[in-house]
């Protein structure tokens, strides 16, 4: 689905000039008496600073005189931040170093205030529990539409939105994920309006979609469609380091001074200026090259995709799902390979591919693998896992996964499986998870609070949180992830065996 794209800026998106002053810290020669203590590589331990390189080491200092500071910008970083600001369309960035998970914490913590309540669907990211046990709001959870042939919850509709507002007056702000891990986009624009209607605030967590901005194949991102805040996590689809992302914000809903007070709270005063140089010259690159780079990205993830689905029993969806409840858009740079019929699990798959082929997919489920195509994807690497999952399908190799030893065995075998409901909630997130708790066994635990975020990873979403009822429902879809070789993240027992709950 084409939308219109606005012109980036009027700004010189041709600078660089966070990145420009420490290039000049290094070749003005300056003797370091400062952190850190390797002092530009020459502390380092040998063998990886030979492997990393001195040039990156070089940049790897402080914030001193010169090189600002990320807290309370006065010299680049403010033209850094302005020009990034002008280059995704908002009011104003700020530049994140702990990812897009303190951008969904600073949202939260800016615009709720205890026992404030907030609208947000289900399938929301592991960090929103974080915003919420911080700010102390009340969710009030909304239900994406789910796909039950997939086994994936695509995205909230404005009809979901307006029936929640209807039912729930109260409600202070919406916070709407917008694309799904899965590539999927909500119609950010009708639930801006909606929620604009009650005077209130949209809050997007855009942390799949920062390229959206930057080509109009590509759904339309958060801050065209007039959302209030947005995170977007730059290294997940753009070219700056792991850990970095930013947050972007418009308009009068929000009060910035508590946002800049709030953005304070989560930022050290020790940011690694590597990551937020790299943050700089991912925006000058997009700003540039943005265009022409995700025409080239397109190109080769759509090959893919008609590619693998000439492959029979698999299957990568695509424009079709287009207009169905909860897909609104579809960003063609996600290629999720639904690959049931073959008789496997995501996580068998998963495996499978990097033993076999050596290729790693992004997400794992039980149905499906999802692979990211970036700026930095090559038809070569494409080439290269359209072959594994070919010969994956291929009818005379044995339905087969490497045990720990090695061993060829079967986990378990797929069939019909539904995501569970969501659970009653009790209890407000950040009573339960400050309670006092005691571990009970998790497969006689129905009935009880939960104390604790448990969260299949990846795609990160938890499937219960504190303050819930665990329902026999729950623990039955938990242990069936297990044995199929999830990871969980969040639980006090990683095993799964014991579960915190209040006591």
């Amino acid at each position: 689905m084409n939308r219109r794209k606005p012109s980036t800026t009027a700004l010189d998106q041709t600078r660089a000039p966070y990145f420009q002053v420490l290039l000049d810290y290094v070749d003005a020669g300056v003797i370091p008496f400062h952190t850190p203590g390797h002092k530009q590589g020459i502390g380092m331990d040998r063998a990886f600073r030979d492997f990393v390189g001195d040039n990156v080491l070089a940049i790897d200092l402080t914030q001193i005189r010169g090189l600002d500071d990320l807290l309370q910008p006065e010299e680049a970083l403010v033209e850094a931040q302005d020009l990034a600001a002008a280059c995704f369309g908002a009011e104003q960035s700020f530049f994140l170093i702990n990812g897009s998970t303190s951008g969904n914490q600073c949202m939260m913590m800016t615009a709720l205030n205890p026992g404030d309540k907030l609208a947000l669907p289900r399938n929301s990211h592991k960090s929103s529990m974080g915003g919420l046990i911080m700010s102390g709001a009340t969710p009030v959870w909304m239900q994406p539409e789910v796909d039950e042939a997939l086994h994936m919850d695509h995205t909230i509709t404005p009809a979901t939105v307006r029936a929640t507002l209807e039912r729930e007056p109260d409600v202070k702000a919406i916070y709407i994920v917008s694309p799904t891990y899965y590539g999927v986009a909500a119609d950010l624009e009708a639930i801006a309006a909606i929620a604009h209607e009650h005077n209130i605030p949209l809050l997007v967590d855009e942390a799949w979609g920062p390229h959206f901005h930057f080509h109009p194949a590509l759904p339309l991102s958060a801050m065209q469609a007039g959302a209030d805040m947005c995170i977007n996590s730059t290294h997940k689809m753009l070219g700056s380091l792991s850990q970095t992302a930013m947050l972007h914000v418009q308009g009068k809903r929000i009060r910035v001074d508590r946002l800049k007070a709030v953005y304070k709270l989560f930022l050290s005063t020790s940011p690694n200026l590597v990551l937020v140089a790299s943050l700089d010259v991912a925006r000058r690159q997009m700003a540039i090259e943005g265009p022409a780079l995700l025409s080239r990205t397109i190109e080769i993830a759509s090959d893919a995709r008609t590619r693998l689905n000439e492959i029979p029993r698999v299957y990568c969806f695509g424009e079709e799902l287009e207009g169905r409840p909860g897909v609104f858009d579809i960003d063609p740079t996600k290629i999720t390979i639904t690959v049931k019929d073959l008789g496997y699990t995501g996580y068998e798959a998963e495996e499978i591919l990097r033993r076999r082929y050596n290729v790693q997919v992004e997400l794992a489920d039980l149905f499906n693998v999802v692979a990211l195509y970036t700026i930095g994807t090559t038809t070569e690497a494409s080439d290269l896992l359209i072959h594994g999952v070919r010969e994956l399908a291929r009818e005379d190799r044995p339905v087969d996964i490497f045990s720990p030893s090695g061993v060829l065995e079967r986990r378990m075998n797929t069939g019909t499986y539904k995501l569970p409901s969501i659970p009653p909630i009790r209890l407000v997130p950040r009573d339960a998870f400050l309670a006092d708790t005691e571990l009970v066994p998790f497969k006689t635990s129905a009935g009880r609070i939960c104390s604790e975020v448990i969260t299949p990873y990846p795609p990160g979403i938890p499937v219960i949180s504190p303050g819930e009822e665990i329902t026999p429902e729950i623990i039955a879809y938990l242990s069936l992830e297990k044995r199929a070789g999830v990871r969980m993240q969040g639980p006090y027992d990683d095993d799964l065996k014991f579960i915190r709950v209040v006591r």
